[in-house]
Formats: structure tokens, C-alpha cells, sequence
């Protein structure tokens, strides 16, 4: 069974295809996102599938493409904001390599504020994220391997952090005595 080498979490706006896309340069490898996926399935925006069919349609179609994702991608995967909050792709998420991105209030704020694509923080974008954090935040956490502040830096070094943590995350857990390609053990480069 395949699986992905990194799935990046975290919420809107935080930088995971950005992230993504150089993580998957770095290491050689794939690049791919489910909120992607959904869109070229459905024909149509993820807010244009909020406004006609509302959020559980979305939650649903969600599910199913994070699913297919990580039985079929080999290479870096991004996850969108709100994946983690169903239970069975929690599950899905276990063992993996999972790099959550996070970031504070003020810098959701700039980068997803005035944003009107983010059907989540159309009214009161400060309050909405703030919200969405405090009911997200132990869910990624729950999930990730590594976490990664995003906060003032820049996605390539944004990048260089994730790779660092999980270099030091693997050379903890492979004693010297362990054969390289140890099973459940990935090399990241």
C-alpha cells in the first residue's frame, strides 16, 4: 500500500500548497492537494460547493478525496484547513508523516481577511479564524508529527523548518543499529 512521504495540515491561508509544492521540489517527489482534487472533480470552487450545497456536502466530499488521496500519493500531500475534523480521516492520518503549519491570529488576519474566496471567514474574518482555531487547534496537534510556526517567515524557510524537524524527528527513532528503509521508517531525502 502507498501512502504520502509528508501531509502538511493547518488552517486556510497558513501556506500549505505553497509549502507543499516546495517541499515536493526538495525531495523530488509529488506535489498534491485535496481541496485541488475537489474542485477538478466537482467543476466548481470549494465557496461556490459551501453556498449551493452548504458545508456538510463539502465535509463529505472532503472526506472521500483526503481517502483516495492518501491511498494513492506517494509524494507531499496538503490536506484543506477543515480536513482533520472528521474522525475516520483522523484515523487515516495515523503513522503518517504529518507537518502541521500553524500560525497566530494576526498573520490569519493578513493573509486570509480580506479574502472573500474563504467562505468560512466572510462575515467577521478575526472573530471566524479565532473561532475555527479554538475548535481546531487540538486536532492538528492530535494529528502532527512535527509542528512548523509559519508566523514571519518565509515559505522556503517555512520549508527548510519542516524538512530540519523531521530530520531530527527520524534520527531520534532510528537507532544506529537499524538498517536503512527499516520498515514504518520513511527517508525524507
Amino acid at each position: 500500500m502507498s501512502a504520502p512521504l509528508i501531509v502538511l495540515v493547518g488552517p486556510m491561508g497558513v501556506g500549505k500548497s505553497t509549502v507543499g509544492q516546495l517541499l515536493a521540489e526538495r525531495l523530488g517527489t509529488g506535489y498534491r492537494d485535496t481541496d485541488a482534487d475537489i474542485v477538478a472533480a466537482q467543476g466548481r470552487t470549494i465557496a461556490e460547493i459551501f453556498v449551493d450545497d452548504g458545508e456538510s456536502a463539502f465535509r463529505a466530499l472532503e472526506k472521500e478525496a483526503v481517502r483516495t488521496a492518501l491511498a494513492e500519493h506517494e509524494g507531499v500531500l496538503a490536506l484543506g484547513g477543515g480536513a482533520i475534523l472528521d474522525a475516520d480521516t483522523r484515523g487515516l492520518l495515523a503513522g503518517q508523516q504529518v507537518v502541521y503549519l500553524s500560525m497566530d491570529v494576526e498573520e490569519a488576519v493578513r493573509r486570509t481577511g480580506l479574502n472573500t474566496a474563504r467562505p468560512l471567514l466572510a462575515v467577521n474574518p478575526r472573530k471566524q479564524w479565532r473561532e475555527l482555531m479554538e475548535a481546531r487547534r487540538h486536532l492538528y496537534e492530535e494529528v502532527a508529527t512535527v509542528v512548523v510556526a509559519t508566523d514571519g517567515r518565509t515559505p522556503e524557510e517555512v520549508t527548510r523548518a519542516a524538512l530540519d524537524a523531521l530530520d531530527a524527528l527520524e534520527s531520534k527513532s532510528v537507532s544506529p543499529g537499524d538498517a536503512p528503509g527499516t520498515p514504518g521508517r520513511r527517508t525524507l531525502r
